[in-house]
C-alpha cells in the first residue's frame, strides 16, 4: 500500500513538473515579441551610440559610412572644455532642485488627499490635469505666462511693484533656467503625488490606531510609520523622476526656443546642440554615452542605500 501511495506521489510530482515546463515555455514564447521590441528600440541604439562615441561623425562623412576610429579623443575633448563642467552643474541643480519639489509638494499634497475632505475627487481631477495635458501645450501654456509684455506673471509684477519688477524671463539665459525650473515643477508634481497617494491608501489603519493609543503625535507617525512603508513605493519613482528630469529637452528648449544659452544649458540638450547644430554626431554620442553612465550609477547607487537602510 506503501509503494502505491509512493508511485502516485512521484507521478503527480512529475505530471506538475512537465506541466510547469509547457507552462514556462508558453510564457517565454510570449515574452519573445516584448524582448525582440526591447532590443530593437533599447538595446540597438545603446551599443550604436556606444560604437560611434569612438569614431569621427560629422556632416561630412555622415552618408559615406567611412568613419575614422578615434579612441577616446571625443571624451577626452568634452572632459578638456570647461563648459561640460558648467552644464553638468546646470544639470545637477536642475535634477535637484525638480526632482525635490516634485517629492515635497507631491508627498504634501498625497497626505492631504489621503484625508477627509469635501470634494476630494474634484480637487484630485484638478491637481491631475498638469500630468494628464501634453507636455508640449504645457510649455508653451507656461512660456505665455513668462511672455516679457503681456505675460500675466510679468504684468501682475508690474502692477503691484512697478515697471521695475518685471523680469526678463525669455531673453535672460539666468532667468530662462528659471522659469523652465518652475514649468517643469508644476508638470512633475502630481506623477509623484498619485504614486504617494497609492502608497498611503495601500498602510494599515491599525498602525495609526496603535501610535494612537501608544500617544505619538502626527509627525512620529508620519516619520515613524509613514515614511518607512512609502519606501518601496517612493524608491522606483524618485528613480523615475530623477531619471525623466535629468533627460528633459522640451521644456528648455520650447521656453528658450532654438538658440538656447549655454547658461541654460543641461547636459541633454547640450548634447542635441552639438548634434542637430554642429552637426557633430560623434562628440554628442560620447555626451550621450557619459549621461548614461552617470545615471545608471545614480540608479544603482541610490537603490542600494535604500536596501541599507531597509535592512538596518
Amino acid at each position: 500500500m506503501r509503494l502505491e501511495r509512493d508511485y502516485y506521489r512521484n507521478l503527480q510530482i512529475k505530471t506538475s513538473k512537465g506541466r510547469f515546463h509547457k507552462e514556462k515555455s508558453k510564457i517565454l514564447w510570449f515574452l519573445l515579441p516584448t524582448f525582440l521590441v526591447m532590443t530593437l528600440v533599447v538595446a540597438y541604439p545603446l551599443i550604436f551610440e556606444f560604437v560611434l562615441s569612438f569614431k569621427r561623425v560629422v556632416l561630412q562623412n555622415l552618408r559615406s559610412w567611412d568613419w575614422p576610429n578615434v579612441g577616446f579623443d571625443n571624451y577626452k575633448r568634452i572632459f578638456r572644455e570647461p563648459i561640460f563642467y558648467k552644464v553638468l552643474g546646470n544639470t545637477v541643480l536642475w535634477t535637484v532642485i525638480n526632482v525635490s519639489c516634485h517629492v515635497f509638494f507631491g508627498m504634501g499634497l498625497a497626505l492631504l488627499l489621503n484625508r477627509k475632505l469635501p470634494f476630494k475627487a474634484l480637487i484630485r481631477l484638478i491637481l491631475i490635469l498638469p500630468w494628464a495635458m501634453p507636455e508640449y501645450i504645457v510649455a508653451l501654456t507656461w512660456k505665455g505666462l513668462f511672455n516679457e509684455e503681456f505675460g500675466t506673471i510679468n504684468v501682475v509684477l508690474k502692477t503691484l511693484f512697478g515697471s521695475d519688477a518685471m523680469i526678463p524671463w525669455l531673453s535672460d539665459p539666468k532667468y530662462v533656467f528659471i522659469a523652465s525650473i518652475i514649468t517643469n515643477v508644476w508638470l512633475g508634481i502630481p506623477f509623484i503625488m498619485m504614486v504617494c497617494l497609492g502608497g498611503l491608501q495601500s498602510i494599515d489603519k491599525e498602525y495609526y490606531e496603535a501610535a494612537e493609543v501608544d500617544g505619538a503625535s502626527n509627525w512620529q507617525k508620519l516619520k515613524n510609520i509613514t515614511l518607512p512603508l512609502l519606501k518601496p513605493v517612493m524608491t522606483p519613482a524618485i528613480i523615475l523622476g530623477t531619471v525623466w528630469t535629468f533627460n528633459k529637452v522640451n521644456i528648455i528648449y520650447i521656453m528658450a526656443g532654438n538658440n538656447v544659452s549655454d547658461d541654460a544649458h543641461i547636459l541633454v540638450t547640450y548634447a542635441m546642440k552639438k548634434a542637430f547644430n554642429n552637426y557633430n554626431y560623434s562628440y554628442s554620442a560620447a555626451f550621450a554615452v557619459i549621461i548614461f553612465l552617470i545615471l545608471a550609477l545614480f540608479s544603482s547607487t541610490f537603490i542600494k542605500a535604500q536596501k541599507m537602510n531597509q535592512v538596518r
